[in-house]
Formats: C-alpha cells, structure tokens, sequence
C-alpha cells in the first residue's frame, strides 16, 4: 500500500514541479555547452507559443550536469512542464497581466552573476558561452519573461485560496492512520545576541596594521592576493587572494558600505580603510564592467578581550531578568537590544530552510545543542559566550520556547503542517480546475514522438483534432 501522505504531496506538488522543472534549468545548458544539442524542431505548441526539441533536451543535459536525479520519462516530465508554463504565459497575455523590464533585467543581472561566481570571472564566463555578456543577456530574456508571467498567472489563479479548521479537519480525517509520518524531535528556539566592541587601541592597531598592508602592496613589497592569503580574516575568500565578484546592486547581499567603497575605486587602486558590519577592510579593485566589478579584500575582525565579552554578558544578564520579572517580553527584548539586524523583526527565532519556526538539532550550532538539554520549554538561558561561522566572539541568551518528542503526527501538535498540507492540495485542485476549464479552448499541438507519455492525458484529449 502506497504512503498516502507522500502521494498527496506528490499530486498536491505536481503542477508546481514541473513548472520549475524547466524553468529553473532553462538557463544554465547553453550556457554549459556553449550550444544547443541537437538542431531546433518544433515538438509542441500551445496558442502562438511553441516548444523546440532542443529546449526540453538542452534543459534535460543541464539537469544531469548539475547532479540532479532525472524523473521517470524526463522527456514526458519536461514536455509537461513546458505545456504548463506555455498555457500560463498565453493567459497571462490574454489577461494582461505585465512584468517590468526593470525585473526582467534586475534578475537577468542576478543570474549573470551567479554564472560569473560558477565560472570564476567574467571572462571565463564568455569563452564558455561563446558570446559576451550582453549577447548571454539577451538570450536568456524571453525564457525569463515567460517564467515571469507563468508565476504571475499562477499567483493570480491561487490568490485568496485559504482553508478553515473544518477544512483542515476534513483532510485529516481521510489520512489513513497507519499512513501518518513519523517526526524527528523539533524545537521552537529564538535568540538576542550581543556582539562585544574591541576597544579603541585594538581598533587603532587593526587600521594600523591595514595600512601598512596598503603601503606593501602599492610599493610592490607583496601582491594584495598574497596579503589576503596571509592576513585577511574573511575564511571564504582568504584561499583565493580575497577575490569576490560583486554588482553595485548587491545591496541585500553585500554591506552596503563595502560596495560604495568599491565603486569609488578606479581600476589598480586600493581603498582607504573603512569600516563595515564585518569589522575593517581594504580593497584592491581589478576590474570594472558597468555595475560589476572583480575586487579583492582583507578584512581584519578586532579582537575582543574577556573584559569587552564581560560587559555583553553583564549587558544580557540585565536583559534576562527584565524579561523574567515581565518588565517586557523577549521579542521586545530582542527588536530593542539585540546586535544581530536580520532577526528583529521575527523575535530572534531561528528559522528551517522552509521558513517554518521549527527546527531540528542537526540545524543549529554545536555551542547550542549544549545547552538546549538544560532548558525546558518557556526557559531562558543564562548568557553563553560562543564563535560563530565568522570567528567572530558573541554573546546570546536562548529561548526555548516548545520542544516536541519525536511521535506519529497527530491533529494537536500537528496541526500547522497538516494545514499546510490542506492548503496545497486546495491550491492543487484549482490549478485542475483551471486547466480543465481553459485548455478546450487553446490551440494545442503535440508531436506524436510523445504518445506515450502518461502525464499528457489531458492534454491529448484537445489535440487530436489538430494532429490529424
């Protein structure tokens, strides 16, 4: 007997994967193999949109390449997904719906760099597509503007769809027990953290230090990458000489101090010290293209004594025992106090890949997992000294807020995710819905090399009368 939760989630999941299926690989083949594979066929069409053979095999080539597991019948499996997109992409028209070629060219821009930082340079990028920048652009831009308009479509045939508890209930109610999965123990855990301040005489002696390493490189006692390879405190990018790729729109990603002094660089300059989030940095500039640009670094982190991680932890002990005497709550504790700006504005909580407030042991640090078994639901630890992935010293109290024992799902404690659950197989059933009601009245066409294919269905029942 067949699991009937994983083949809820496989029918629930299936539009939306195969849409990705294509769409997230349409890029990286040609720009692999530098050409398509096989010569251009049309193999399928819906409405004036038409599908290449070449696509769905260069998009098959690319899947394999980057190590992913192919699904049963992947031809049939990408031709589904291109279908799907396609019909999406012609409602969308029909409905007007638009997407800016601001956004189209921002995640043209995205892309562009995450190419870059696979091959290594720009350069390396351009010998392997056969074609520069510019002309990579321009290739890509239609697959992006229809994978654009598809999940706009998508987003506007499944907005407002919610479920209620009856709802919910229902879909529960028809899981067959002996089919319910079993959970690994899961924790609710929040945090404030404190990062204790060098003092001034360190900070003096790091900036010191820094332009002494300027002063070495600009008088060619020792190349900037050798002074990176030595000195610098970034682990990520000390083995290759300090080296990142970086776009003057990388903002989210990259300290917006560190980008305003590295566009201010002209190529061969080296900047004045500066300070970001990260601690104290020089860079050297190689090369600029418009907004992007190859520089190398060295950050150096001052070091804190146990008199500056003292305070912290005097600092965060006052914390606790306001939170304890309910002079205010931890989440208040943390938007008001807490040094670390991406957690608060969600309570200091640690989050899964998924977004979901629950996490695993294996998610969390090693400095963590010790302290967690002397906590129980509603604690709050003391204040512990620990290193992060930077080797940065910080300090943090912990907040066990639930804990769960690994069990056999149940309505009470499980009711998010089977919500959740609920709620995909909703979307499910009116994405259905929609196809079935809008595909008599497309024009589809496809190519009998795909009779075969069992997903397709559907699909055939409103082309036969056009492959005649």
């Amino acid at each position: 007997m067949f699991n009937f939760i994983f083949d809820a989630l496989i029918i629930m999941k299936k539009f939306l994967f195969f849409l990705i299926l294509f769409s997230s690989f349409i890029c990286g083949s040609s720009i692999a193999q530098g050409k398509k594979v096989i010569a251009d066929k049309i193999v399928a069409q819906v409405g004036d949109k038409i599908i290449l053979n070449s696509d769905i095999m260069n998009a098959i080539s690319d899947y394999k390449r980057q190590g992913q597991e192919l699904p049963p019948d992947a031809n049939c499996a990408f031709m589904q997904g291109q279908l799907i997109q396609k019909a999406l992409v012609l409602q969308a028209e029909k409905d007007s719906l638009e997407v800016g070629e601001d956004e189209i060219d921002s995640k043209l821009d995205n892309q562009i760099r995450g190419f870059i930082r696979e091959y290594g340079s720009k350069e390396a990028l351009e010998e392997v597509a056969g074609r520069s920048i510019y002309q990579i652009k321009e290739d890509f831009r239609q697959s992006f503007k229809e994978r654009e308009l598809a999940d706009k479509m998508r987003a506007k045939i499944l907005e407002n769809i919610k479920v209620t508890p009856t709802e919910v209930k229902a879909y529960w109610d028809k899981i067959p027990k002996d089919s319910l999965p079993f959970y690994e123990s899961e924790i609710e855990v929040s945090q404030i953290l404190s990062e204790p301040k060098a003092n001034k005489e360190v900070e003096d002696y790091v900036i010191k230090q820094l332009y002494d390493y300027k002063r070495q490189a600009e008088i060619g006692v020792k190349k900037f990458e050798q002074l990176a390879k030595l000195y610098s405190d970034d682990k990520g990018t000390e083995s290759q000489g300090g080296t990142l790729n970086i776009n003057r729109n990388d903002k989210g990603s990259i300290d917006p101090t560190f980008l305003s002094a590295a566009f201010r660089l002209k190529e061969g300059q080296i900047s004045s010290v500066f300070k970001s989030k990260f601690g104290y940095h020089i860079i050297y500039m190689v090369s600029r293209a418009g907004d992007d640009a190859v520089v190398r670094h060295i950050l150096k982190i001052p070091p804190v004594t146990q008199e500056e991680i003292k305070l912290s932890i005097q600092k965060l002990d006052t914390i606790r025992n306001r939170i304890l005497a309910k002079d205010l709550s931890f989440g208040e504790a943390v938007n008001r106090f807490s040094d670390d700006e991406s957690s608060k504005f969600n309570g200091g909580q640690i989050q899964n890949r998924d977004g979901s407030t629950y996490v695993t042991i294996d998610m969390l640090d090693k400095e963590m997992i010790k302290i967690l078994p002397d906590l129980k639901p509603g604690d709050i630890s003391h204040p512990q000294e620990y290193t992060d992935e930077r080797g940065k010293k910080l300090v943090r109290l912990i907040y066990l807020k639930t804990r769960t024992t690994p069990h056999r799902e149940n309505f009470q404690d499980d009711y998010n995710k089977i919500a959740v659950r609920t709620l995909e197989q909703k979307k499910q059933g009116k994405l259905e819905k929609w196809f079935n009601e809008h595909l008599p009245s497309y024009y589809i066409y496809i190519d009998k090399n795909f009779a075969g294919c069992k997903g397709l269905d559907d699909w055939w029942k409103y082309t036969a009368s056009n492959n005649q």
